[in-house]
């Protein structure tokens, strides 16, 4: 899939700052990250629709509801834009992209925010948020369905059970809000947010609190999400041993 236009160079400037050798794009769609970074870099994708883009080392088809491939290896980061929201398994999708991070390495997820207030009002109405449709008639595996709805605090949860750490929320140049009306809906979250924010009991529940509750968490149209691959019980175990 294809990042919106206001997420690219939030994305491309995450990745330049950070400068991972080796990416993992996926679904890496017509590979438009090679093209906005500024430095020599390894791309590997992997996508249902499309072909091997111009400048990756190395591509393969597979569906990520099953997850991601074996053989792909390790990598640095992992890059997921517009694409979670399609996959009827994302904490399967995630949990295999931590295996296939290197310790401490960098994971950045993009997706339609579905918690701003004309989003939560269109669903109280209808029943269903902004590009989520009743899809009944038109289901069909492998196809291009939005299925899956995500707000920070859901993408959050979904991070922290596939296993990584420093999860934080990037802004996004686009209107916020974008309608008068959901300031006004949006003050009694904005002062929950800010209550609980300092009533945490620990920096992580802090830094939770704090995302939650910006600007772009509240009224963004967008989700630019990154955080870190943490280091498991499992491998603290075989350190131990070594040492």
């Amino acid at each position: 899939m294809e990042a919106s236009k206001e997420n690219r160079p939030v994305i491309t400037r995450i990745l330049n700052k950070e400068r991972p050798r080796t990416i993992l794009d996926a679904p890496s769609g017509d590979g438009w990250i090679g093209k906005g970074l500024e430095y020599d870099v390894e791309l590997t994708g992997v996508d249902l629709f499309e072909s091997a883009p111009e400048g990756y080392t190395g591509f393969c088809q597979a569906d990520l509801d099953y997850g991601l491939p074996d053989h792909l290896g390790e990598f640095d980061a992992f890059v997921t834009c517009e694409g979670i929201e399609h996959v009827g398994n994302p904490l399967l999708l995630l949990e295999h992209a931590a295996r296939h991070l290197v310790h401490g390495g960098l994971i950045i997820v993009t997706t339609p925010n579905t918690w701003f207030p004309a989003s939560r009002l269109q669903f109280l109405i209808r029943g269903f948020f902004p590009s989520f449709p009743c899809l009944v008639g038109r289901i069909k595996r492998g196809t291009h369905m939005h299925i899956t709805p995500w707000s920070f605090p859901h993408l959050f949860l979904y991070l922290k059970l596939a296993g990584y750490s420093d999860i934080q929320l990037h802004d996004v140049d686009e209107p916020k809000p974008r309608h008068f009306f959901e300031r006004i809906f949006a003050m009694p979250q904005l002062h929950s947010c800010r209550k609980k924010a300092k009533a945490a009991t620990d920096d992580e529940e802090r830094e939770f609190w704090k995302n939650a509750g910006s600007a772009q968490s509240i009224f963004g149209r967008r989700l630019v999400v990154t955080a870190r691959k943490r280091q498991s019980n499992l491998d603290n175990i075989r350190l131990a041993h070594i040492h």
